[in-house]
């Protein structure tokens, strides 16, 4: 198998210059910069209003093609800015690259989420659920089936006594979720709708006033479990913030609840798995998704729901 090359400032700033007629060619075009430090550097900042991002590998270039026509399909059913493209193509035999406008705004791990900020998330939660299922399975996007809770809390019970050990976690807290709870809150059938499976802080566009501008990256997209979402919520805004969107955008408890400790279960067996080097996220931003999914919310008891409380 053929090295895919490493794309470099050279790379980037020859490619740019054929897309964009911004510099003088004295100069050497638009200032190009990598969007993350470390790493082989994927997503580059051009200029103040542009992002280049390089597909690595031939099955990310795949995925990217496919998300340039998934984000026309989304973008007239969500309040929320998606990223246009103004070019694309192949920076390198196989490898696809996309030019895209930069959405004016802030990380959401930057800036917090303002009151009118959660409406914002409900309307993207609302709108995702109004996307045609069969025009995103049509375009490519997989289906993904439901995770079971009951597996994933019993891979968070090894994952807390290994953190308990550390000083890094409570396992009372856990304790919360029983395996009866736990199959209580399967996903239910028939409740598939599009996911963006990626709804990390560095997603979502924050303005400084708290309202959520856009959301980035859709080449994990899926045709699955909503509670997923909810979860990506809960880990980049918190619990509270999370569950009051999804409350707004019409889920119930059920699904709530199901996003809260996917999320729950999710933070901890990461946090475990980068304390034994197994995980290269960084350990401050793992503790701080930890804290945001495990913040306090009005209904936590999975035995407080009424048979009737379903969303579907």
């Amino acid at each position: 198998m053929t090295q895919a090359p490493t794309p470099t400032a050279d790379t980037v700033r020859r490619l740019v210059r054929t897309l964009l007629k911004e510099g003088a060619a004295d100069t050497g075009g638009p200032d190009v910069r990598p969007a993350a430090e470390g790493g082989e550097p994927a997503t580059w900042w051009v200029g103040t209003r542009h992002v280049l991002r390089l597909a690595p590998d031939r099955e990310a270039a795949a995925r990217r093609r496919r998300e340039l026509r998934l984000r026309d399909l989304v973008r007239p059913h969500l309040p929320v800015a998606v990223p246009t493209s103004v070019a694309h193509g192949e920076w390198a035999p196989g490898l696809t690259y996309t030019l895209d406008t930069k959405l004016p705004g802030g990380s959401g791990e930057d800036h917090d989420v303002s009151a009118v900020g959660e409406a914002d998330l409900a309307g993207l939660l609302t709108g995702l659920r109004e996307v045609p299922v069969r025009q995103a399975e049509a375009l490519g996007v997989p289906r993904a089936g439901p995770r079971s809770l009951e597996a994933l809390r019993r891979e968070a019970e090894r994952a807390v006594e290994r953190l308990a050990k550390a000083d890094e976690f409570d396992p009372a807290s856990l304790q919360q979720l029983t395996a009866p709870a736990a199959v209580q809150l399967a996903a239910q059938s028939g409740s598939a709708v599009l996911v963006h499976h990626g709804l990390t802080g560095d997603h979502l566009v924050v303005s400084p006033d708290g309202r959520v501008r856009g959301v980035l990256d859709w080449t994990d997209a899926v045709v699955g479990d909503p509670a997923e979402d909810i979860a990506g919520l809960a880990r980049a805004v918190g619990s509270p913030a999370a569950v009051r969107a999804a409350t707004l955008a019409g889920y119930g408890a059920r699904p709530c609840l199901r996003g809260l400790w996917l999320a729950r279960c999710d933070t901890v067996v990461q946090l475990a798995a980068s304390l034994q080097g197994r995980d290269d996220t960084p350990l401050p931003l793992l503790r701080t998704r930890l804290r945001r999914a495990w913040e306090a919310i009005l209904l936590e008891r999975v035995t407080e729901l009424r048979d009737e409380e379903t969303d579907e």
